[in-house]
């Protein structure tokens, strides 16, 4: 398989396992030393981003991954697309659209995501336009 259907099918895999809170799918996919920037400027490891779904604070009743570009250097990737999110946190309403970038890296013969950024577009979700 090339880099390009890879890295596809990499995101399909996390959004997927991003739209069910799959806790042993996202282990897989994050790297160990994991951080992500939330829209409101907080940070999480790896176990904070994980945590949140295995706690059942964050359930998603819809997740899309789109409008995707995906720019190779070497054995890592930058993704930026559209994430839009009907979800619930902790009792309150989650929804949002935010533009996100990615960090993809190579580990052995897997993608694993090593970071993400998610920014609010301020915008209306595509889920419920």
């Amino acid at each position: 398989m090339d880099d390009e259907r890879e890295l596809a099918e990499f995101a399909r895999r996390w959004s997927e396992a991003e739209l069910r809170g799959d806790v042993a799918a996202l282990d897989e996919l994050l790297t160990d030393d994991f951080t992500a920037v939330g829209p409101q400027g907080f940070v999480l490891d790896k176990k904070q981003w994980i945590d949140r779904y295995a706690s059942g604070a964050l359930i998603h009743d819809a997740f899309t991954w789109e409008e995707v570009t995906v720019r190779r250097h070497g054995r890592a990737a930058v993704a930026v697309g559209v994430q839009g999110q009907q979800s619930v946190y902790d009792g309150r309403d989650a929804d949002g659209h935010f533009r996100v970038t990615q960090m993809i890296v190579a580990d052995g013969a897997q993608w694993k995501l090593a970071a993400v950024h998610l920014s609010p577009t301020g915008g209306r979700t595509p889920l419920n336009d």
